[in-house]
């Protein structure tokens, strides 16, 4: 991308246009280094992830089998099938729980002292920040259309009771409190968004490292960004295209949960409507693989402050 940054116009309400580079952001200073190299070993891990989530295929027939036609044989045969595919769960589950330890690391680093020029001087985190929303997304949208997920994890549950009695729960990995919170995880219909905006809050409550106004100016910052770069045509590359849709759409859910007013209202600092509109003038470009139409969806469906008194009527028509 030639500049590493460059500053076009300034617009109160979308903040500084900056362009980051999405590309090949390198880290720079030392704390910046050593912020990068944590968040790099947990996401490193994140392509593998959303590969087996998408190629999860479940344990319909067998579990069926043995709810319809209940013998020991099949029931046996269900729980050996089910049980490598809750360790394949717990992977992912497992993910979760070391994201939700670097993501706060990540958020104090980019937060630091004046918002916009943290951001413009650590690229590198700025791309890992729009990584970790990247990656939130397509792992939530992949596991809301695969109901072999949660009907797998249940079954384990019910036969884990069963197990216990019978005194064959001995080697089991995943036993009742571990169970009982990955559970908790998969009901959930976008889990790892949920693990961003509670592991957010919960540091905005508990941590006084960072204001929570640079928190939630950085996520605003981050949305207007992404926003202005899919704007201005910054990528050929349909794929980086959607990498910086997905950031965007990221930042603004998570503004949503964690600011008192939410991302709709007249006094947001996020360009909603720019951002409801590149969403739908890419839609309209079609391709495969293009998410857009889900991350509207994400937009209308996860967020919680869309239908406030407060949001304009035209904001909700919008989104309609």
């Amino acid at each position: 991308m030639g500049n590493l940054l460059s500053i076009l116009n300034s617009d109160p309400k979308k903040g500084i246009d900056l362009v980051l580079n999405f590309q090949d952001a390198e880290p720079k200073s030392d704390a910046e280094k050593a912020i990068h190299a944590e968040v790099e070993r947990v996401m490193r891990s994140g392509p593998k992830i959303l590969q087996e989530l998408g190629s999860y295929q479940g344990c319909e027939e067998h579990i069926r089998k043995a709810i319809t036609s209940p013998s020991p044989e099949n029931e046996e045969a269900a729980w050996n099938t089910v049980l490598p595919a809750v360790e394949q769960l717990k992977t992912f589950y497992d993910f979760s729980i070391e994201l939700e330890k670097v993501f706060p690391k990540l958020l104090v680093q980019l937060c630091k002292g004046t918002v916009t020029d943290s951001i413009k001087d650590q690229e590198a985190l700025a791309k890992q920040l729009a990584s970790v929303f990247d990656f939130v997304l397509r792992f939530d949208d992949a596991k809301m259309v695969n109901p072999a997920i949660q009907n797998d994890f249940s079954y384990y549950r019910r036969t884990l009771n069963r197990m216990k009695i019978s005194k064959k729960d001995t080697n089991l990995s995943i036993r009742d409190e571990l169970a009982n919170r990955m559970s908790l995880f998969f009901a959930f219909p976008t889990p790892m968004m949920k693990v961003l905006s509670q592991t957010t809050a919960h540091f905005l409550s508990e941590d006084t490292t960072v204001p929570k106004e640079n928190v939630t100016e950085a996520l605003a910052v981050m949305a207007n960004i992404c926003t202005h770069m899919v704007e201005i045509k910054t990528f050929d590359d349909p794929n980086l295209v959607y990498f910086c849709l997905r950031s965007m759409t990221g930042a603004i859910i998570l503004y949503d949960h964690v600011s008192e007013v939410g991302a709709f209202c007249k006094k947001s600092p996020i360009n909603i409507r720019g951002a409801v509109t590149v969403l739908k003038n890419v839609q309209t470009q079609g391709g495969e693989g293009n998410p857009c139409a889900n991350l509207l969806n994400a937009l209308r469906y996860t967020t919680v402050h869309l239908n406030d008194e407060a949001t304009p009527g035209n904001i909700k028509q919008l989104l309609n």
